[in-house]
């Protein structure tokens, strides 16, 4: 069983920054993918950006100029660096984890990944 607990979601003004944080209780297993999704209103739950213990990293097109994965040396946390932040991005976000190849890591597919965290508000005013 994998434990995940994200933090750092709150309220921003729109061109603001935010980092969330995800800490897992997962071994370092083999082929571990951890990742963001997020869900607004209205919305299918959407990935955003995750990494592979093989240390690759994507970030959803959309928002590569704006989102990044900084690289930590604590494989159990993960992070989401948001900035310039717009109305658009809130929404729900949400930790998850699965083992999974790297190439299937990179496609950010939700129904992919088994451990889910509770979720952490963002909350961006215009």
């Amino acid at each position: 069983q994998v434990q995940l607990v994200e933090s750092g979601g709150g309220s921003v003004q729109a061109a603001g920054s935010l980092r969330l944080s995800c800490t897992s209780s997962a071994y370092i297993y083999s082929n571990l993918c951890m990742s963001w999704f997020r869900h607004a209103p209205g919305n299918e739950r959407a990935g955003v950006a995750g990494i592979h213990n093989d240390g690759s990293t994507s970030v959803r097109d959309a928002l590569q100029r704006r989102f990044t994965i900084p690289q930590n040396n604590d494989k159990n946390i993960l992070y989401l660096q948001m900035n310039s932040l717009e109305y658009d991005d809130t929404a729900m976000y949400y930790c998850a984890a699965a083992r999974l190849l790297s190439s299937v890591c990179r496609q950010l597919r939700p129904r992919e990944f088994g451990f889910w965290g509770q979720g952490t508000q963002v909350t961006v005013s215009s």
